[in-house]
């Protein structure tokens, strides 16, 4: 008996995929609901499982191949013989969680862990373009015995210019090194990159669908909305003062620490629910307003960034934001994502602070009509009540649909976020 692997429902607007690489070759043995071929699709990775216990006997979708939703992948027997008949392909209707898995990176077996091998790495999976010019931890303590034997002069250059000194040869006393030594190796040619080595002078790699929708998406962002940013800064100081002054507790009661991300979430949800416009979206020639706060976060993964939803943010805790955010921040990265977990959004947090960004312009996660910029937080010179203060301060950035969202709503908007996060004990009155 054999039976056939088809390609299942894959979720809302999706209708085809592309075969990622199948985990069995044919001829193998597989038992019933092992994963067998892994699918790529616009949104997320998934795993096929096997119908029944047998041999994969037949592989009709090749690795690189697009098939549609109900396509024919291959066939499973139950004594490894494979079928000779014509096959006809049907539509099915999948009935289990797990077609709804995203899976952002590649998983060996269930039960050991996945460690990032860059040299395992299959070439075909896109990869990004890391550039370092760190000196190794090993040769820190080595090379600060050996600072101890240089001049101040010869010190200050190598400080200066991150020089690993167990690659200078001293030409002087003893072998010590001395200050010509380090420029006649400043003045010799730096040797090519390890990428280059390793992969030439350029290399092409096939997009994956992920980064194509992305793409996709923000180019569409761009073309159908009139987007525009506008700005403000906060004095994070009291928020920080009660972060500092609750963080025991908090964390004792409720096992998480007290993040900046709940207060963002808190002040975002008072600001949606006195301006709505900013909650709502275009559909068509209508307005659609949203009395639901579900709050969409950008999260970075090996594969690209994905948006997953914070839903009902309105009703949870502070505790609860925070758990909820942990948590599928986790799946996100491990590719355990479901598709419902990025669908629904009405209104996006991202935090380019987290990778050092003072300011940018967000754009649009469409539907939505506004999106919300967090940057890094920096001490700063400001005024206060006539004096010049240090205070830290992070720059904030709200990008906005023009087409439905006025000036003034965008400005008043960004300065209620502003005022609830200057001032947090305005969170717990709703004001």
């Amino acid at each position: 008996m054999s039976e056939k692997i088809l390609v299942p429902v894959l979720g809302e607007s999706i209708t085809e995929a592309t075969v990622s690489k199948w985990l069995k070759n044919e001829g193998e043995a597989v038992e019933a609901d092992e994963p067998i071929v892994e699918l790529e699709t616009d949104k997320v990775n998934l795993e096929v499982p096997s119908p029944i216990s047998g041999v994969l006997s037949q592989i009709n979708s090749k690795d690189g191949s697009v098939v549609q939703v109900g396509a024919l992948l291959g066939s499973v027997s139950d004594n490894g013989a494979g079928s000779n008949e014509d096959i006809k392909i049907k539509k099915v209707v999948s009935t289990t969680e797990e077609n709804n898995v995203i899976n952002l990176e590649a998983q060996k077996q269930k039960d050991e862990p996945v460690i990032f091998d860059e040299k395992k790495e299959d070439a075909t999976i896109e990869k990004p373009l890391v550039l370092t010019n760190e000196i190794k931890e090993e040769n820190i303590s080595e090379n600060k015995k050996i600072s101890q034997t240089l001049s101040p002069a010869v010190r200050k250059i190598v400080t200066e210019n991150k020089i690993d000194i167990k690659s200078v040869k001293g030409t002087g006393k003893d072998g010590r090194i001395i200050k010509g030594d380090l420029i006649n190796l400043m003045g010799v040619n730096p040797s090519p990159s390890e990428r280059k080595i390793k992969y030439g002078q350029e290399e092409r790699i096939k997009m994956t669908r992920l980064r194509q929708t992305i793409a996709k998406r923000l180019k569409q962002a761009q073309e159908n909305a009139a987007l525009l940013t506008t700005f403000n800064e906060v004095d994070m100081t009291n928020v920080m003062e009660m972060r500092k002054d609750n963080q025991e507790d908090f964390q004792d009661r409720y096992g998480i620490k007290l993040g900046f991300m709940s207060f963002f979430v808190k002040a975002c949800v008072v600001a949606l629910k006195n301006f709505p416009t900013v909650n709502a979206e275009i559909e068509g020639e209508e307005i659609v307003y949203k009395n639901y706060y579900n709050i969409s976060f950008a999260v970075g993964t090996e594969k690209g960034l994905v948006v997953p939803v914070l839903k009902n943010a309105d009703e949870l805790s502070f505790a609860d934001i925070e758990k909820n955010i942990k948590e599928i921040s986790e799946k996100a990265r491990d590719g355990k994502l479901t598709i419902e977990d990025l669908q629904g959004g009405t209104f996006t947090i991202s935090n380019g602070g987290v990778y050092g960004s003072m300011l940018s312009t967000p754009i649009l996660n469409l539907p939505q009509s506004g999106v919300l910029g967090m940057h890094n937080i920096v001490d700063r010179a400001i005024v206060v009540d006539g004096e010049i203060k240090i205070r830290p301060i992070m720059y904030l950035a709200l990008s906005y649909d023009h087409r439905i969202i006025d000036g003034k709503e965008s400005v008043s908007f960004l300065k209620m976020i502003k005022e609830n996060l200057e001032d947090p004990r305005r969170l717990f009155l709703d004001i």
